[in-house]
């Protein structure tokens, strides 16, 4: 999907998560590595190796080591929303029970940002 967002001229803005983020990087950095920003909850070091390795190849990497004393679900949280500050529309992949991501969308709605969400359950 972030393959075709990119081609088509959108800039994908998504956190350095292992599993569905770690592939919207993949995708956005074979279409233009210029069209995507990657913005991590914490510091580079605090994320798992292999997000690392992908990560160090972003070129528009956004860390906020001054989260590091967080917890992972709190510094996401703020991660989230710095994200939803930067952008215009929203597409989430969620669990009905992923209360972090469901409340990111959830203030993305009151922005009146464009939001999509899709249900892995």
């Amino acid at each position: 999907m972030t393959y075709a967002l990119v081609l088509s001229g959108n800039r994908v803005i998504t956190s350095g998560a292992t599993g569905t983020n770690s592939a919207a990087i993949r995708g956005a950095m074979r279409a233009d590595p210029n069209f995507l920003t990657v913005i991590l909850p914490q510091s580079l070091d605090r994320q798992p190796l292999e997000s690392r390795q992908q990560l160090e190849k972003v070129m528009h990497l956004v860390e906020n080591s001054s989260n590091d004393h967080l917890s992972l679900a709190e510094a996401s949280y703020q991660c989230n929303k710095e994200i939803i500050s930067r952008c215009q529309q929203l597409v989430c992949f969620a669990f009905h029970d992923s209360r972090t991501l469901l409340q990111t969308c959830k203030d993305a709605e009151e922005q009146r940002k464009v939001v999509t969400v899709f249900y892995f359950d």
